[in-house]
């Protein structure tokens, strides 16, 4: 009874319920991610470098961590502003999806080809407003849309997105990723 619930809930989250479910079925590969970034046409920029003390990501065993990524280019934000202020819906999607190309080219620096990647784990989205924004999952979508057309949809993170009220360089989001990636 216990195993057959574990596959119900397994299958509810697209897996198999065997701890491989991040495999999909033989006969049924998806392209890979370099593949993928080539069909969809994406240039990945420059890894940005650290703007403080810390290194922009971390492996320990098959998990790859990254620091926060901004929607920087080069050693400056291109992004500035809360969303509801001096920003608005639209301009933090960009904001977002910039620092998703970000944190995808810090993973392939990192690992040598995303093709590495077996799962993306988790998706954190801060993003910096007034105050009373409300659309704050539709911000998100922008970098969750990104890595699923990258990775595929059987490798989509779960994801948590709050509000704050600043954060770093005084830009309108930061991304925190965690990838499972292949030993």
């Amino acid at each position: 009874m216990i195993a057959e619930k574990g596959r119900r809930t397994a299958k509810a989250r697209g897996t198999s319920g065997r701890g491989n479910g991040d495999l999909p079925k033989k006969g049924l590969q998806q392209p890979r991610a370099e593949t993928r970034l080539r069909e969809l046409g994406i240039q990945l920029p420059a890894p940005p470098e650290p703007f403080g003390t810390y290194v922009e990501s971390v492996q320990t065993g098959n998990l790859l961590f990254l620091t926060g990524m901004l929607p920087t280019e080069g050693r400056a934000a291109k992004f500035v502003g809360r969303v509801g202020a001096e920003l608005d819906v639209e301009a933090a999607r960009q904001a977002t999806q910039l620092a998703a190309l970000n944190a995808l080219a810090v993973a392939r620096e990192h690992l040598g080809s995303l093709d590495k990647v077996t799962r993306v784990v988790r998706l954190g989205v801060s993003v910096a407003t007034s105050g009373d924004v409300r659309e704050l999952p539709k911000i998100a979508d922008a970098a969750s849309d990104l890595l699923q057309s990258v990775f595929g949809k059987d490798k989509s993170p779960c994801r948590l997105v709050y509000g704050v009220a600043s954060l770093p360089l005084g830009t309108p989001v930061e991304l925190e990723v965690i990838f499972e990636v292949a030993g």
